[in-house]
């Protein structure tokens, strides 16, 4: 039956998890995501789930990849200088498909930086903190509920595109609490990946289908097939061949980049006549906001696009919207990052304006508006 709650971020991001049928988590405490952990700790042995408390955080995403080859559905959760450990273990998963979660509560930086401060300098590591081209998908809830249906959607997106997905808290996020309704078992679509349709025999375990995501069997149900982090062919086993590789590299990418317009997620408010357009994400969405209806209320002509998605970039939506307005603001709590891509897709039609913070307080209205 439906449930109305008053939870945090990341209790919110715990229940949507739960939602989507995850049945496995691995993780090591680290503030400010040490809820998520706790919250799994207690829920999933309820529920028939595994938990573990592993040693370290690249530990935690070798045992989630494993779990997921297994066919469970896995997440991990993490904090800035966790998901630094973790990231030669995400790049393996790109490169041998294994579908998981990895939540990124954002604190300050760089190193240990301020444990419960918050920031959004991981938005470029979320991108291109492992080597090499890989696909990426990121997501930025700003709310409550979003954490909620966002943790679902990563889910989702991760079964369908057999890829790691990124969750992008920030501490704001993850630690305020808000009144969200817990839909009902089956309102909300849940994908499960793609089983084999061939036996075991004549199984090719990388062998794409038409959308370029090829079906997954589980290890221990009667499938044997090999894994590996170095390029390969449809077999699973490593190739020396240039066209097998560059066919493999380019048809990881193009599974998500072709599908920008079905993964990114946004949401336009009074863009119609806006002179002036604020660019946010996260928690300072929300001031962007409230700082859009005061500005308004003053008969400034101001819109705002929230990213609910930074990866893949919907550099294509940017560039439309750059084409009607004078400037684009872009306030983030880092030295600059979105505003990179924001100026890429912009293409110098619009001046596009940075707002930035790193002391480890959140963007007020005020800050915004006074910039407007």
């Amino acid at each position: 039956m439906e449930k109305i709650r008053f939870l945090q971020g990341n209790e919110a991001c715990a229940e949507g998890a739960l939602y989507a049928g995850c049945n496995f988590f691995a993780g090591y405490p680290i503030s400010p995501s040490s809820e998520i952990a706790e919250y799994m700790a207690y829920e999933l042995p309820r529920r028939k789930g595994v938990f573990i408390e592993m040693e370290d955080e690249i530990a935690s995403m070798g045992a989630v990849i494993g779990a997921s080859l297994a066919g469970a559905k896995a997440m991990t959760a993490t904090s800035g200088p966790g998901f630094s450990l973790k990231q030669e273990h995400i790049g393996f998963a790109c490169m041998a498909e294994v579908p998981c979660v990895i939540v990124n509560v954002m604190r300050g930086g760089p190193s240990t930086g301020a444990p419960t401060g918050p920031a959004q300098g991981d938005v470029m590591q979320a991108r291109w903190g492992t080597h090499g081209d890989h696909p990426a998908i990121a997501i930025v809830p700003s709310t409550v509920e979003e954490c909620f249906h966002e943790t679902v959607r990563a889910f989702n997106l991760a079964e369908k595109y057999r890829t790691p997905v990124i969750l992008l808290l920030d501490e704001v996020v993850g630690h305020m609490r808000e009144k969200i309704r817990i839909p009902k078992p089956g309102e909300i679509e849940i994908i499960n990946r793609k089983k084999p349709l061939d036996p075991p025999d004549r199984y090719l375990p990388y062998k794409p289908e038409t959308d370029g995501v090829p079906r997954i069997a589980n290890f221990g149900e009667g499938y044997r097939f090999h894994v590996t982090g170095l390029d390969h062919d449809w077999s699973g086993f490593p190739t020396s061949d240039p066209e097998k590789i560059k066919e493999l590299v380019a048809r990881l990418v193009r599974k998500v980049e072709d599908r920008v317009e079905e993964i990114a997620r946004y949401e336009e408010v009074m863009l119609d006549d806006a002179e002036i357009v604020i660019v946010a994400y996260g928690s300072v969405a929300r001031s962007a906001k409230y700082a859009l209806k005061r500005a308004r209320a003053q008969g400034k002509r101001v819109g705002l696009l929230k990213l609910n998605t930074v990866w893949p970039f919907p550099k294509k939506h940017i560039s439309e919207i750059a084409q009607g307005v004078r400037k684009i603001l872009v306030p983030e709590m880092n030295m600059g990052q979105i505003v990179i891509e924001v100026e890429r897709a912009a293409l110098g039609k619009a001046e596009v304006i940075p707002i930035n913070r790193v002391d480890t307080e959140l963007i007020t209205p005020e800050e915004i508006l006074e910039n407007i």
